[in-house]
Parts: structure tokens; C-alpha cells; sequence
């Protein structure tokens, strides 16, 4: 059966080039890099180039770069490390309603801690407004957490400008850039940037490894304990055969940034245009054009997400109605309800992310599935045979 593979937001495949670099450090070079003795130096080079690999795309310093176990694990690290370490300074932390869960559970727990999370509100598009970030911004502010990029809707953050406040201002400024990294240019030294969370599954590297950017100065301490690991500040024996793949799929991804991202920026809109054409009632979700180079997110008015992941599934088309990490829920998407979607509409959503092999073809097969698939639907759905009456189309 034809697969056509659409949730590279949710996880994408290792590129071949990161598994045969990564093929080395299981077999012939698995010392603990750690360790003084010299069989261990292969190793400890294999991190030491994934980190300077890293820190060049960013704009920063090797030492500036620390493995984690992925996003999840440096979104907590970054949130609860600077709330302990600045605690004296305040207890007032800054984000948005659009957040990954990875932040917005970690604020939820800190506030069961005495901590105060302000919750920003975004605009039709989910852009935050830099002016609303500096208003909350108050004496006891110690943290400012904001996405780059949007993991359902894909809009990109004004990430520079709230840096420029946030460093105006004396505040930590962190960004989770699980969606961005590597698919979209980021400087961190440009955009005020002192934290910043990524994941090697989203770029084509590995499953199970991640990195924390931290500005040299920021007083963060460790999150894991029980060894002198990446410098003291999180413990455990490296991956290093993912730190390897990581820095290997890192480097490819930066190398082909701009032609991939002009090529999924024609494939993006061309899907767009056919399905807002050919799709009565149905919207796109999040900026039109201040968006991921790969996502597409609709809502289809009358119907289930759930349904229509089903029937996508059924021809071979993989999709997802949101983030990854809530694919399991039955509840709307936060996101979507927070740009001021009902939730009757919120539960028809569908979120469809263009990855290095996706091509026009494919994108026409699943604009022509998804005209059959919403049609048959809406013709079982009562709400769209009441809307058609009401409005004398039946």
C-alpha cells in the first residue's frame, strides 16, 4: 500500500548518513568518554565536534552546548534550574498559552512551588505581541520562556524582539526551538537568546537526545545529579553514539537549510491553496505566511479530527490532528483554542508536516484524499445537514 508519511513534527526518520556515523561508537570506539585513559579519546572527539557543530549553527560557543536526553528533558532543565537559581532575585516567570506542554506543565508545577506564571495571550495567528511581554514584565520577573516556532500551527515567534526586552529589562530570555532548529535560520547572540531547547528527532537525528544552549554568565545549575558530566552540569554517561548521529544530521540539515526550506515552502503553499480551494468551510491555522517551511495545519468545520485521521490512515497517508505528545487526547488542542477557535471547529483540525522526501505528487494524492474523505464525512455529520438546511443548500 502507498505510504505517504505527513508528521515530521511529531518525529522524523534518522537520516542514513547520522545511523552510519553513529555505527563506530557502538562497536569500536564505546569507551566512556569520560574516562583518562586513550582508547576513550575517540569518543570524547565524537562529542566534542557534535558540539562545535551545534554551537556554529547557533551562533555560539561549544561550551555553550549541553547534551540532554531531547527537548522534553531541556525544556524542564531550563525552566525549573533557573527558577532555583534565581529564586532569590524572584519568583515571576513569563510565557504563552501556546506552549509546548513540556513548558506549560513544567510552569503548572513550579506554581504548586510559590512560583507566578504569567500566561500571555496570542492573536487570531498564535503571534505572541512583544508589547504584551514587556507590560508583564515586573521587578520580580526572573524568566521569560517563549517558542520559536509553533509545534501545531507552525507560526515563528517575533523571538528577536522579546530577546531585546528581555535583555533590556535584566531577565532570562529562553526559546524552545524543538520545531525551529536546524529548519530555520537562528542566531542566539542576534535574538538576546540565553536558553535554548532542541531535539535530534526533529532534524533527522536520533530518537532520545537533545541539547540545552546556555549563555556563558547565566547561573544555571544542574538538573541531573550523580557525576561531573557535560561540565558538571548534568550527570549521567553521555550517548554518545546519538550525540554523533545528532551533530551528523545537525550539520547536513544546516548545510541544506535554505534550498529545503524554499523547496517546502512551494510544497506548504501549494497544498494550502488546493485544500482552501477545493474544501468548502475549512481554514488555514496559524500565520499565513510567518510560518514552519513544512506545516499545514486546517480545520474542517462539521467533523472529527479523529475520523479523519482514520481515513487518511486507511490510504496510507500518516497526519496528526495536533502535537505529538497529545495524539492519545480527546480534548481540543490548547493552541487552537487559545487564536480563539470554539471548540466545535478545534476538533476538526488536521496538521500536516512536509519532510526531505515529500514531493508535488504525493501532495495531490492527499488533497485529492482528503476532498473525498471530508466529503463523506460531512455527508454522516447532522451538524453540516442542519447548517445545509438553515442556510437552503438541501
Amino acid at each position: 500500500m502507498r505510504r505517504i508519511y505527513l508528521d515530521h513534527a511529531a518525529t522524523t526518520k534518522t537520516r542514513k548518513e547520522a545511523v552510519e556515523a553513529m555505527l563506530p561508537y557502538f562497536t569500536e570506539h564505546y569507551a566512556n568518554p569520560s574516562a583518562v585513559y586513550s582508547f576513550a579519546g575517540e569518543a570524547k572527539k565524537g562529542l566534542d565536534e557534535s558540539r562545535k557543530t551545534i554551537a556554529d549553527i547557533l551562533g555560539a560557543k561549544p561550551e555553550e552546548i549541553y547534551f540532554t536526553g531531547g527537548g522534553t528533558e531541556s525544556d524542564n532543565w531550563a525552566l525549573l534550574a533557573a527558577a532555583d537559581a534565581y529564586e532569590q532575585k524572584g519568583k515571576h516567570i513569563i510565557t504563552t498559552k501556546i506552549e509546548h506542554h513540556a513548558i506549560l506543565h513544567t510552569c503548572a508545577y513550579l506554581e504548586k512551588k510559590g512560583f507566578e506564571v504569567t500566561y500571555l495571550d496570542v492573536d487570531e495567528f498564535g503571534l505572541v505581541n512583544p508589547e504584551d511581554v514587556e507590560k508583564a514584565v515586573r521587578p520580580d520577573t526572573i524568566l521569560i520562556s517563549v517558542m520559536f516556532a509553533n509545534n501545531e500551527i507552525g507560526t515563528v515567534e517575533p523571538v528577536k524582539e522579546i530577546g531585546a526586552i528581555a535583555k533590556n529589562h535584566g531577565v532570562l530570555f529562553h526559546t524552545d526551538a524543538v520545531q525551529a532548529f536546524a529548519h530555520i535560520p537562528i542566531n542566539v547572540d542576534e535574538m538576546n537568546i540565553d536558553m535554548l531547547s532542541a531535539s535530534g528527532h526533529k532534524f533527522y537525528g536520533p530518537n532520545g537526545v537533545g541539547f540545552l544552549y546556555i549563555r556563558k554568565g547565566v547561573k544555571i545549575r544542574s538538573y541531573m545529579h550523580g557525576g561531573a558530566q557535560e561540565r558538571k552540569r548534568r550527570a549521567g554517561t553521555s550517548n554518545t553514539p546519538g550525540i554523533v548521529g545528532m551533530g551528523t544530521a545537525a550539520k547536513l540539515a544546516a548545510s541544506e537549510m535554505e534550498r529545503e526550506s524554499e523547496r517546502q515552502c512551494r510544497l506548504r503553499d501549494y497544498l494550502i491553496g488546493r485544500v482552501l480551494k477545493e474544501i468548502p468551510y475549512s481554514r488555514l491555522n496559524g500565520d499565513p505566511k510567518r510560518r514552519l517551511p513544512n506545516n499545514v495545519n486546517f480545520c474542517f468545520r462539521f467533523i472529527e479530527g479523529e475520523s479523519m485521521l482514520i481515513n487518511l490512515d486507511l490510504a496510507g497517508i500518516c497526519a496528526s490532528s495536533g502535537s505529538a505528545c497529545t495524539s492519545g487526547s480527546l480534548d481540543p488542542s490548547h493552541v487552537l483554542l487559545a487564536i480563539g477557535l470554539p471548540h466545535e471547529i478545534a476538533h476538526g483540525s488536521l496538521r500536516l508536516t512536509i519532510g526531505d522526501e515529500t514531493t508535488q505528487e504525493d501532495l495531490d494524492y492527499v488533497a485529492d484524499q482528503l476532498v473525498k474523505i471530508v466529503g463523506n464525512l460531512r455527508n454522516m455529520s447532522p451538524l453540516y445537514e442542519d447548517f445545509m438546511k438553515k442556510n437552503g443548500k438541501k
